[in-house]
Formats: C-alpha cells, structure tokens, sequence
C-alpha cells in the first residue's frame, strides 16, 4: 500500500485574506481621497456662485443711488479699505454719501458671506467716457477651504491689469456695468 505524503499549508488562507484586505484598504482610501477633492471643489463651485450673486448685488446697489451712475469714481476701493460712511438708513444721504454707504454695506456682505471674504473695486474703463462705455472692475477673494489656492488663474478669472489676486486666495473678476 502506497503511503499519500499530506502536504499541509497552514497560515496560507489568512495570508491571502491579508493581501486582500490590504488591496481593499488602498482602494477604500482612494475613494476617499477622490471624495474630498470633489466636496473641496464643490465648496469653491458655491463660493464662486456666491461672489457672482455678490457682484450682482453690487451692481444693483449702483443702480439704485439715483446718481450712482455719475458717482461712479466714489464706488471704487482697495482690498483693504472700508469707506467711512453715515447711516443712510438713519438720515438723508446725498449721492456721494450713498455711494460710500453702500460701498461700506456692501464690503461688509462679501466677508460675512465668504471666509476670509474681501473686494476690490477698481475702474475697469475711463469714467469720464460715455456713458455706455463706463464700467466699474469688481474682484472678490476668498480663502479657499481644504486646497491651496490656484497658481493660475482659472478660465473664470480674468484679472484686469494691474489688479492681481491677494497671494493664498482665490479670486472671481467680474465688471460692473450699471
């Protein structure tokens, strides 16, 4: 009678079972990873559209003083400069007093709305041209959550010159034309 000679592998199974629970670690990770890049840019996607519904206030703002149009030149402000303005809704305001009531009012929207929220309003034309042709430059920046800010400006950003985004944010350039 022939004697069977047993191999016997012990351990093999559980090192298999590890091998493929490793596999799926890594793969469960890069999931995550893809997940967090998508949730970073849906908050900047959010972001923008929320500088856009801003620029648009902005505009709206101009269009109500009844002489913004005229005013245009009082509008404009550095990224860094919070007009001094009365209280508009307290007493009588002028045009150039509006200007600087809503410029002031309007500042103060763009960073409660976005972290670290700022504007600069810049004239993007002459004032002194025709009417049609006057426009008002309007940047906003914000602090982008969970990336770096781009190196580049994206398809969105079209800096005018001279108007350059603050370094470690991101920034939407649009035009205001009242």
């Amino acid at each position: 009678m022939l004697k069977r000679r047993h191999c016997r592998q012990r351990g093999a199974t559980l090192l298999e079972s590890l091998v493929a629970i490793a596999i799926l670690a890594v793969a469960v990770l890069g999931m995550l990873g893809a997940q967090l890049r998508t949730l970073a840019e849906t908050r900047t996607t959010v972001h923008r559209a929320q500088a856009v519904r801003l620029i648009e206030d902005f505009s709206e703002r101009i269009k109500a003083n009844p002489e913004g149009f005229r005013q245009l030149a009082n509008y404009v402000t550095g990224w860094d400069d919070l007009p001094a303005a009365l209280d508009c809704r307290s007493s009588t305001c002028d045009a150039l007093a509006l200007a600087r009531w809503d410029s002031a009012i309007w500042k103060q929207s763009v960073a409660d709305a976005l972290p670290f929220g700022r504007a600069k309003v810049f004239a993007s034309t002459d004032l002194n041209a025709p009417a049609a042709a006057r426009q008002l430059g309007v940047a906003i920046a914000w602090r982008a959550t969970g990336q770096q800010a781009h190196d580049t400006p994206s398809p969105l950003d079209r800096p005018a010159a001279g108007v350059f985004c603050p370094t470690g944010l991101i920034c939407h350039f649009a035009h205001a034309q009242p």
